[in-house]
């Protein structure tokens, strides 16, 4: 059974025009996830429209026409399935919404596949997305060499950029030593589902390959309990029932709760999915679930469920590194957007400014900066402006990152790096 596979998400980010949606085009097709009958109906259309050359990228980016011609397909779900593992493709079109889905709900990437074409090399671009995958916790990566086509599939070509590559990943934490980087064409295949017999100087792993390389995340079920609710029903002969979805730790059947910020207590009576009574539940599940002495109005979404005894952490202040992804003007002490953090939504206030990080190394550029702009990495502390559960991204990544939001789009991505408590009780 396809189910039977541990499941990924996989990141596929790349600076604009460097294949990526001819990548992510090529593995469905590769993969089977696209029936050849589907990209036959693009390849006749690319060529009655006089494209001549047929671009996988059509695959991705003609949701709009296909729906207007019928095609029975949605390949905005993207999903596709190697022998190992079953991928789920978590698509950065703009790296705003990728930054807003990565952040909210459960898209959270485990590995990222970045594509550099090999005649371009790595972009300014390409610099902001690495940083941005580290600091939203993805730790392995796949580098495609995409485009060796187009550069005549020269190995000293391919050296370069590797090199390049290597210099620019290494600056942000990772280690090109455990980072395979695979020469392909998305356009012509190489290298991708076969190896290609245009790159006989290279002998690592093809992007399929690469892909069951990757290691699965293991289900955090160590860490403390954690569900943010999303909703809460009041549902007659039972009582009150939040729903939500674990993200760590294990909820058991008799355990004592907290819920925080609304500071209320309970006893789990009963845990369901799908219908079914389950004695516990883990990281994961979506679950809704009856508790002993909480009322409907006592808790709302934004609220977050974590054991008795280890109650979440409310915070007065707290201290993040954040990046500013764009901004009309300069930001200073004083501002307060909005804070999108696991299911909770609250207006933050920036109150101080500690430093300013080279958004391509991490490192202290300057401290105390008076204001911060677009393309700016900086370490600041915020006061939340009515009580809000986050966690350190060290001890509970999943409650650790968050995005900032105002004017109706994601203006920075963050990760909670320390919390000044609000004594609760």
């Amino acid at each position: 059974m396809a189910s039977e596979k541990p499941h990924m998400n996989l990141a596929v980010v790349g600076h604009i025009d460097h294949g990526k949606s001819t990548t992510v085009g090529r593995l469905l097709f590769e993969t089977g996830a696209v029936p050849a009958h589907i990209i036959e109906n693009f390849r006749k259309e690319a060529e009655s429209k006089g494209k001549g050359s047929f671009e996988f990228a059509w695959v991705m980016d003609s949701l709009k026409e296909e729906r207007e011609r019928g095609i029975t397909i949605d390949i905005a779900h993207k999903r596709f399935d190697t022998d190992k593992y079953y991928f789920t493709v978590v698509d950065c079109p703009g790296h705003r919404d990728f930054v807003k889905n990565m952040i909210t709900g459960a898209s959270q990437a485990d590995a990222a596949l970045l594509v550099v074409a090999a005649p371009d090399g790595p972009m300014e671009q390409t610099k902001e997305h690495v940083f941005l995958l580290k600091t939203l916790g993805v730790n392995q990566l796949i580098v495609g060499l995409n485009k060796m086509d187009a550069s005549k599939y020269d190995e000293a070509r391919y050296k370069e950029v590797v090199e390049q590559v290597s210099d620019l990943v290494k600056m942000v934490g990772f280690n090109p030593a455990n980072i395979p980087f695979i020469p392909m064409s998305a356009f012509k295949g190489d290298n991708i589902a076969s190896k290609s017999e245009n790159t006989p100087w290279y002998n690592g792993p093809i992007l399929l390959e690469a892909l069951n390389g990757l290691v699965p995340p293991e289900l955090p079920t160590t860490l403390p309990f954690r569900l943010p609710i999303q909703d809460v029903y009041s549902i007659s002969g039972i009582g009150t029932v939040p729903v939500g979805r674990i993200e760590t730790g294990i909820m058991k059947k008799g355990m004592k709760v907290s819920f925080m910020p609304a500071n209320k207590d309970g006893e789990v009576k009963s845990i369901e999915m799908h219908h079914e009574e389950y004695a516990e539940a883990k990281p994961g599940d979506n679950v809704g679930f009856n508790v002993r002495g909480i009322g409907k109005n006592d808790i709302r979404r934004g609220d977050v469920c974590g054991p008795a005894d280890a109650p979440p952490s409310v915070a007065e202040e707290f201290t993040a590194q954040i990046v500013i992804l764009q901004h009309p003007s300069a930001i200073t002490v004083g501002y307060t957007p909005v804070f999108h953090c696991h299911t909770a939504q609250v207006a933050c206030t920036f109150t101080e400014l500690l430093k300013k990080l080279d958004p391509r190394t991490g490192q202290t550029k300057e401290e105390n900066p008076t204001f911060l702009k677009a393309g700016d990495a900086a370490i600041v502390k915020f006061r939340p402006v009515q009580p809000m559960v986050i966690e350190k991204f060290k001890e509970i990544p999943q409650l650790g990152r968050f995005a900032i939001r105002d004017m109706g789009s994601t203006i920075a991505a963050g990760m909670c790096i320390d919390i000044e408590q609000k004594q609760m009780r």
